[in-house]
């Protein structure tokens, strides 16, 4: 089991990494906002989960402690795959989905690509009590940096500019709290975009 990687970042494109470790380049499926993060040639840490199939070993990568041991739950529930569980770590930070599945919040899983009504139900029903849904943190004022940042984050997953903006100002009209951090932020871009909107 691969339970974590530590090396150089060789590429970085859409929802995919390539970690460089020990002179092998490792394709790591990580989230949106991981990939914004990542520069090539940087170093770069990472706790993954090895999914092993008989056609197929799929890395999957997170920054933090708090997004392995969410994936590893959600993969965990009926119905929950790998990328779909991915999709909602994309939707949903950590706390975020702890917040969710303690109010019973079926919508907030509205946004998340092929995670329907039903699954947001046995989502909530199955990790009811499996993660701690902490206090609201602060929020920092909204800057021009972060809208840049979530603009080429967008733009780099495959969106027209023009669309991307637009996401982006309609997110921040919307939850002005959302728009001091750019992981917010393109949270909430990716949820106005929505599962049906394909760039």
């Amino acid at each position: 089991m691969i339970s974590s990687l530590d090396g150089t970042v060789l590429a970085a494109r859409g929802q995919r990494l390539v970690v460089g470790v020990g002179g092998v380049g490792l394709a790591v499926a990580v989230t949106p906002q991981t990939s914004l993060g990542a520069r090539e040639g940087a170093p770069i840490a990472l706790r993954t989960h090895l999914v092993v199939r008989e056609d197929e070993l799929a890395l999957y990568g997170f920054e933090t402690e708090a997004e392995l041991e969410a994936f590893e739950l959600l993969i965990g529930v009926s119905g929950v795959g790998p990328k779909s569980a991915l999709g909602v770590l994309a939707h949903l930070a950590p706390h975020e989905l702890a917040r969710a599945v303690a109010d019973e919040d079926e919508r907030a899983f509205k946004a998340v690509s092929g995670i329907g009504p039903k699954t947001a139900k046995l989502i909530i029903l199955q990790l009811a009590g499996k993660l701690t849904a902490p206090a609201a943190a602060p929020v920092a004022a909204p800057g021009a940096d972060a809208r840049a940042d979530v603009l080429t984050a967008l733009t780099g997953l495959g969106w027209p500019e023009r669309t991307a903006a637009d996401a982006i100002e309609r997110a921040a009209a919307a939850a002005p709290e959302a728009t001091g951090a750019t992981g917010s932020l393109l949270r909430a871009a990716l949820a106005i975009l929505g599962p049906g909107a394909r760039p």
